[in-house]
């Protein structure tokens, strides 16, 4: 870390790691009982509420932002030792943040909905004064200048950033365990891994060490750790949020998108980063709607569309059960389901590997010791794919992306499992990480919608035998958010699932 960064109170995570105790001690110790409330709640009860329920309780003066910083910090104090979910805790600045957005507020001054509500960034996304590493030795002290499009847009919406999550090294992997910070481990089972690449995210909001989190999603990497972690990860349409000051993984397939534990939190999230971008040259202008509005929308009247052919293969049993069981949820809520299929894509991320390998050749010719050896030879993919086979890739993906809004004409959703199989341990994807055999992809239902570019949300729709999350995901036409979020939270108010929270490991 930097100089510059230390004198801002950025701590990185080899730092925490050597002071959690004082952490700890500073995190109890400072003002969580304001001059205005003795008797405050206690750290726990405080940092449980959803994000929508901490604006509340901020603009009704039942706490302070400060004092949900202070809590979100103990919590990460008490389980960053066992779960490894953050490579960078800015526990002052988010205090001095938290201090003028309570200043703000007593002088009748309100942002909006995440006024003085804590929240984590993903490492890949570029925090000016706080380092932004990407979880590679490459940018260990990498301390950028400027703000992300989608950071600049949270400050201005009041948000408080408490720190910068773990993943897989450049976003290349879907477990978190190819990371330069070790792994990250899931809030449910500790051997188990969190899902990736946004898995530090997944497993902090999950564990209510934030109230919300963004992450970037190229393959499914919004939507793998929050299928896998039990909370509720959007990805919006391509072009819908802003990718820019985004450290660049596949950029025709990158997005960014929130992870909460409620749908109503991710609308609130998504509100605020949403718009066009005339710098960034992936963004769209269109309108940005009401979300919190959109979500209300009555669902009766949707038509849901299955498309069956590889979403619904090699299910494991228990997600499979869990599925129907949610078809048959879902089945009450709207006007009709039938299968369908959907245009052919080719989502094979080698492909998209050569723009990952063009951004990354300068590196990966003059340091290819310092990235994991799992991301090596992903991004290498993309030197040994021709022109030629690229180009005509290219071409058939962008033609399922607009082939895809033929399906819409009748149908109004898709929905399919988020994931095929629960949560693989850390010591099998560590094991394939190793191998130095072509790595198979985990057996997500993720990466076609990155290809087709549609809004898609992963929510919580059950639990393995063993505890393990189980997410179902919904898919709408391109610009049509709020469409997923109002079935997304009609399906959400009509199943307990969403209400379960794991007991985070401590050590």
């Amino acid at each position: 870390m930097s100089s510059d960064a230390a004198s801002r109170g950025a701590w990185s995570r080899r730092t925490f790691l050597q002071s959690a105790a004082a952490a700890l001690a500073v995190a109890a110790g400072e003002t969580l009982i304001s001059a205005r409330s003795a008797g405050a709640a206690p750290a726990a009860e405080l940092a449980r509420m959803t994000l929508r329920q901490a604006s509340d309780a901020i603009r009704a003066r039942r706490a302070s932002s400060l004092e949900l910083t202070e809590a979100c910090l103990q919590r990460i104090g008490t389980y960053q030792r066992g779960l490894n979910a953050f490579i960078t805790v800015s526990g002052d600045p988010a205090r001095a943040q938290a201090r003028a957005m309570d200043a703000e507020l007593r002088a009748g001054k309100s942002r909006g909905p995440l006024h003085g509500v804590p929240i984590a960034l993903k490492d890949n996304i570029d925090t000016a004064g706080i380092p932004t590493t990407a979880a590679s030795a490459l940018l260990a002290d990498r301390v950028p200048a400027e703000d992300a499009e989608v950071v600049r847009r949270l400050l201005a919406a009041g948000a408080v950033i408490l720190g910068k999550t773990n993943l897989d090294e450049f976003a290349a992997g879907g477990t978190t365990t190819a990371t330069y910070y070790g792994p990250t481990h899931n809030p449910w089972r500790a051997d188990r891994v969190a899902g990736g690449s946004s898995g530090g995210n997944g497993a902090a909001v999950a564990a209510e060490l934030c109230f919300g989190a963004l992450g970037t999603d190229t393959g499914g990497s919004v939507r793998i750790p929050s299928a896998w972690c039990g909370i509720v990860g959007l990805k919006p349409t391509y072009g819908r949020v802003s990718i820019r000051g985004v450290i660049p993984f596949i950029p025709t397939r990158d997005h960014v998108g929130p992870m909460t534990r409620t749908v109503e939190d991710a609308a609130l999230l998504l509100q605020a980063i949403a718009g066009y971008d005339a710098a960034d040259l992936a963004s769209e202008d269109q309108p940005v709607p009401d979300y919190l509005a959109a979500m209300q929308a009555p669902v009766s009247g949707l038509r849901i569309g299955i498309p069956r052919a590889h979403f619904f293969d090699k299910l494991d049993p228990e997600i499979a059960a869990a599925t129907d069981a949610a078809l048959a949820a879902l089945r009450k809520l709207t006007a009709s389901m039938r299968d369908v299929a959907l245009p052919a894509v080719n989502t094979m991320l080698g492909f998209g590997y050569v723009e990952s390998y063009a951004y990354h050749e300068r590196w990966l010719t003059r340091s290819p010791n310092l990235y994991q050896g799992a991301v090596r030879r992903r991004l290498e993919l993309g030197a040994k794919i021709s022109g030629a086979e690229y180009y005509a890739a290219l071409q058939d993906n962008l033609r399922a992306r607009r082939e895809i809004r033929d399906v819409f004409r009748d149908l109004d959703v898709l929905v399919t499992p988020t994931m095929k199989i629960p949560a693989r341990t850390i010591a099998d994807a560590q094991a394939r990480n190793e191998s130095e055999k072509p790595l198979a992809p985990d057996p997500a239902n993720t990466v076609a919608f990155n290809i087709y570019g549609l809004p898609t949300i992963t929510v919580p729709c059950g639990f393995t035998a063993l505890g393990l999350p189980i997410g179902l995901q919904i898919s709408g036409p391109h610009f049509q958010e709020g469409r997923v979020l109002a079935l997304a939270r009609a399906y959400e108010q009509a199943t307990p699932w969403h209400a379960r929270r794991p007991e985070p490991p401590r050590a």
